[in-house]
């Protein structure tokens, strides 16, 4: 080949590189950002902005854990959106090479069509056409390529810190859990059911949604929601009682039945009203409320019920003895409790008073059946005196009478006593740390008998040792956690006529207890008292 021959094919592939290399450059400078361009926009307008609680196709409505309620945005559809995001924006990115730059523009002019798609007719135009459709596919290609590297670079940082948002946000939800794990812990908040058949331990409360009273069976901070959650009704609901969940409507998840609104929020003290048929249990228990409710000025304490149905039983009760009626005893074997709401300054307890039918404790089955006492923070041992034989054969003509129109319990206390040690014992590990409040009843009877010395206040232990019961005293004394002794009328210490002096006498001992739970009162009492082992 002769050199000018040679220079000129040189010169000719050098020039159509150039153009080929040219036009390459310059759509290649062109088309990255338009590529990155159409990715993000495509991406930006899949991504939402969508919220927990709108409809959402790509997301299925809840199913399996039984909750009502709309998967918090962090749990699941932030990735259903961010997936959704990168995959529309690369289908972008995609539509843009092969559609718009291959095929509509490289393509066409590789073939030597003008935008009509005519062919050109200059032989020289349809060779140069030719070499800018292949710079613009090769140019294309190269944009492409470099938009998808930016844009993957994107997507990974993004989904880093997606993750460590997620991760957050769990990690949020069982901060928070932990603290009101914490909170109840360091009050000594445990929740329990009242009812009886139930009286099951409560880790967590059924809450119903005020706007459809749909049942939420795990309103706490979680995948439904860090500080809220969305109902399927759309209302938003508090996860936490931190956070004013305790203002919703409560069920026991057990039996179903509801909760007084305080349950979570305050302590549970339980007390047991032990004693046999006809020993005063539930006049006893109608004097306690109405000398709690009179002696809050000078305890310190606010009381007021915790459950209207306990408010209409009281004030039934009230009208009974302002008739000059009996109470009505309690006929049921398993008692439902009697839910009082005590406060000092920010102590607050629920208190847990359980009025059991005296048959029911005269069984050894009927007894345990009363599981209430397995979580007993106390005990009141209702003892009617005149049921004990000591008692009765020291009694003559005049002061039998009398006795027999009190209505004597039908058991000694002595034999509930015993009865209670052994299946109390069974039921709860705490024996030997439960105190016992002990409670003489029917005073003035006993104060109107005339071959029976008076019970002084200071002096009822030494009384019931030295009148047949000195086993009972013993007995508590080694089996219990410190024990303390009254002698009450609960007949004046109710009624429109109730006295002063008997309501401070009658309220003592579930003050006592009380302040065995960290509630601290003014009042101070001179009984006696045997301290714990």
């Amino acid at each position: 080949m002769s050199v000018p021959s040679w220079l000129t094919v040189q010169n000719a592939g050098l020039l159509l590189g150039g153009i080929v290399g040219l036009t390459a450059a310059l759509v290649a400078v062109r088309s990255g950002p338009e590529f990155y361009g159409a990715l993000a926009q495509a991406a930006g307008r899949r991504i939402g902005p969508w919220q927990a609680g709108r409809a959402d196709s790509r997301v299925p409505l809840p199913g399996g854990t039984g909750e009502p309620a709309h998967a918090s945005y962090w749990w699941r559809q932030v990735w259903v959106d961010s997936v959704s995001a990168v995959r529309s924006g690369f289908k972008a990115w995609w539509r843009r090479l092969a559609a718009d730059w291959l095929a509509a523009t490289a393509w066409r002019l590789m073939q030597s069509r003008n935008k009509n798609q005519l062919p050109f007719k200059n032989w020289l135009g349809r060779k140069v056409v030719r070499l800018i459709g292949a710079g613009i596919a090769i140019g294309a290609v190269v944009g492409a390529a470099l938009a998808a590297v930016v844009a993957l670079v994107m997507v990974l940082l993004f989904a880093v810190q997606l993750g460590l948002a997620t991760l957050l946000v769990a990690a949020t939800a069982g901060g928070l859990r932990a603290l009101e794990w914490a909170w109840l812990r360091v009050r000594r908040i445990r929740l329990r059911c009242p009812y009886p058949g139930c009286w099951e331990a409560i880790a967590l409360p059924t809450y119903q949604c005020p706007g459809c009273a749909r049942q939420h069976r795990a309103l706490r901070p979680g995948r439904y929601g860090v500080l809220r959650r969305v109902c399927q009704c759309g209302r938003t609901l508090p996860t936490s009682a931190l956070h004013g969940r305790g203002g919703l409507t409560a069920s026991c998840p057990h039996c179903a039945r509801g909760l007084p609104a305080e349950l979570g929020a305050a302590r549970l003290v339980h007390l047991p009203l032990i004693g046999a048929d006809s020993a005063g249990k539930t006049m006893f228990l109608m004097a306690v409320v109405t000398a709690l409710r009179s002696a809050a000025a000078n305890s310190g304490i606010e009381v007021d019920f915790a459950a209207d149905a306990d408010r209409d039983r009281y004030e039934r009760a009230e009208q009974q003895l302002a008739a000059g009626d009996w109470v009505n005893k309690t006929n049921e074997p398993l008692p439902q409790a009697f839910l009082l709401r005590l406060s000092r300054g920010r102590s607050r307890r629920l208190l847990y008073l359980y009025d059991p039918m005296g048959e029911s404790l005269r069984r050894t089955e009927s007894l345990r059946e009363q599981r209430y006492l397995a979580h007993a923070d106390g005990l009141l041992l209702i003892c009617d005196v005149l049921a004990q034989s000591e008692v009765r054969r020291t009694l003559n003509g005049p002061d039998e009478s009398q006795a027999q129109r009190a209505r004597p319990a039908l058991e000694s206390p002595m034999d509930t006593y015993e009865r209670l040690v052994g299946e109390f014992g069974a039921m709860s590990p705490r024996r030997r740390r439960t105190p016992v409040a002990v409670v003489v009843t029917k005073r003035d009877v006993l104060d109107g008998l005339g071959t029976l010395p008076r019970i002084r206040p200071e002096e009822v232990r030494e009384w019931l040792s030295e009148n047949g019961l000195r086993n009972l005293v013993q007995g508590l004394q080694h089996d219990f956690g410190g024990s303390r002794y009254w002698s009450v009328s609960s007949q004046a210490a109710t009624g429109p006529q109730a006295q002063p002096a008997e309501l401070r006498q009658t309220v003592e001992p579930v003050l006592w207890l009380l302040a065995r739970t960290g509630l601290r009162t003014r009042v101070r009492s001179a009984n006696s008292t045997t301290k714990a082992k």
